[in-house]
């Protein structure tokens, strides 16, 4: 019988160096590390689009949150750090002190959905995400057809809520912001691909 080998366990001194050192994206979890997967036009496209109405729903309610986008970790633990392509924080943005540069105090995190990704941002980075206290919206935005996913959980509440958007009329209320932005927004000068 052949033993498998054991998977080296990364510290997250090394993980820093390796991502300081690499023309890609890395992820930490748990003393693993792996690589992100680059994303397509209309990935590109519709990140910036959502980060975009977020910043500037946000701005014009004179609220004290800030959009984040895809170059800024989110510190699911202080043993795992993720990357999203948007979010937002309220408040005082926080950090563990190993890892200033990953905020561990989202409240709303935005996935655009790749081929390659979509069953991950569904099931286990949802999961991941749904540890994270402050955490109350999740949203899950197709770059393959007009969609957009809403998950919400009200505070103190034990189930998450959700709501789909399939019209670029559809208006889209984020309860935990208190702000509202459209798909014709979101989904401006984008490309339906085959």
């Amino acid at each position: 019988m052949v033993e498998a080998t054991p998977k080296h366990k990364y510290s997250i001194e090394e993980y820093l160096e390796m991502e300081a050192n690499s023309l890609e994206k890395l992820e930490y979890h748990e003393g693993e590390v792996f690589a992100m997967a680059g994303g397509t036009l209309n990935h590109s496209l519709l990140s910036n689009n959502v980060s975009r109405c977020l910043g500037n729903a946000i701005i014009g309610k004179g609220k004290s949150c800030r959009t984040y986008n895809s170059d800024a970790k989110v510190a699911v633990s202080d043993e795992k750090y993720v990357y999203a392509d948007t979010f937002v924080v309220c408040g005082k943005t926080e950090t563990f002190p190993e890892m200033p540069h990953a905020v561990k105090n989202p409240i709303l995190i935005v996935e655009v959905l790749s081929d390659s990704t979509a069953l991950y941002d569904r099931q286990g980075k949802f999961q991941a995400y749904q540890t994270i206290t402050s955490f109350r919206e999740y949203i899950l935005v197709s770059q393959n057809e007009i969609l957009v996913e809403v998950f919400f959980k009200p505070e103190n509440a034990i189930f998450w809520q959700y709501r789909s958007y399939t019209k670029i009329e559809d208006i889209i209320e984020l309860k935990s912001v208190d702000v509202e932005i459209s798909l014709n927004d979101i989904y401006l000068d984008w490309e339906k691909t085959v």
